[in-house]
């Protein structure tokens, strides 16, 4: 997407959040804005491994975990935010180039296959290292400071993950305009072919899960703060497939596609919910009615949309 067509794709965003402060009421409205824009964030280290890299990653939640419970380590050992928030999204990013390594000699499904092993090795991991981690009990986390103050009104927060989510946006745009953002487009369309023109896969592919975990884990580390509580099975296989159906849904070629993406994933249960209480007692009591529609909505956004929300159909 040319630059203009990024700034045109960022239009309808300030009108969909005064919409839903109208009809929703501002406290509300903002603290479901801090959740898209937080999803939104470690949607984009999808879209950069997914879209841009070519590569199929199946544990991104572990790097979300990483950087959360990162920060957190590192907030109650008295550190400030501002060393602490970019010191866990290093530990997510180092996460990834763990993870990354079976790519240089596995590929396709089989790579895959490694990254969900390596999210199921975190989790198991935060379980067990309960002198570090407390373990499945997990615990809390305090409210981010910064000059002494507390973000702890949905306002502020609020505005902190939208400027979190447009500093990582305007950062991605740079890199997909950069020779790696090429680099990374060319191994996706032909390995072989990318290898053929001088352009080094292996390294292809690291680059992609550093900068796809730093972002992960750097809404993590915000996750962690909004939240005010952590514990491993936040950051399951459950959660790393809800990021890969993010991507997917939102365009996970388009920068723009994590945050349509993260859209769709956290409003549709909230519609659910709704849509529940209207339908009759014997439908809306049915187990598993949740699961059924939201199936339903990915459906028909995939058929309608093939390339994605921000994507050509």
């Amino acid at each position: 997407m040319r630059r203009g067509g990024r700034w045109r794709a960022a239009l309808p965003w300030p009108a969909l959040l005064a919409g839903a402060v109208v009809v929703f009421g501002a406290e509300y409205a903002l603290s479901q804005a801090t959740l898209v824009a937080t999803y939104a964030l470690a949607g984009l280290g999808v879209v950069v491994v997914v879209g841009q890299g070519g590569q199929i990653a199946l544990g991104q939640a572990a790097l979300v975990g990483l950087g959360a419970y990162a920060e957190a380590l590192l907030v109650a050992a008295g550190m400030s935010p501002v060393v602490s928030l970019p010191a866990a999204a290093a530990t997510a990013a180092a996460g990834g180039a763990l993870a990354s390594l079976p790519a240089r000699r596995l590929g396709g499904l089989y790579f895959g296959m490694s990254t969900l092993a390596f999210a199921l090795i975190v989790e198991e991991a935060l379980v067990r290292w309960e002198s570090v981690t407390h373990g499945a009990a997990g615990f809390a986390v305090p409210a981010l400071r910064f000059a002494g103050r507390a973000v702890d009104t949905p306002a502020a927060q609020a505005a902190v993950s939208i400027a979190a989510l447009i500093g990582a946006m305007l950062l991605c745009a740079r890199l997909f305009d950069s020779r790696l953002g090429r680099a990374w487009r060319a191994v996706r369309e032909d390995e072989v072919a990318a290898d053929a023109c001088g352009i080094d896969p292996a390294r292809a592919k690291l680059l992609a899960f550093v900068v796809g975990g730093a972002l992960s884990g750097f809404a993590g580390a915000l996750y962690a703060h909004w939240i005010g509580f952590i514990s491993p099975e936040q950051f399951g296989l459950m959660f790393s497939f809800e990021l890969l159906m993010l991507a997917f849904i939102g365009g996970a070629q388009h920068l723009s596609g994590a945050a349509w993406g993260a859209l769709v994933i956290v409003a549709i249960p909230q519609a659910i919910a709704v849509l529940r209480d209207a339908l009759p007692g014997e439908v809306a009591r049915a187990a598993g009615l949740e699961t059924v529609l939201f199936g339903v909505v990915i459906v028909v956004v995939v058929l309608l949309r093939p390339g994605g929300i921000a994507g050509r159909s």
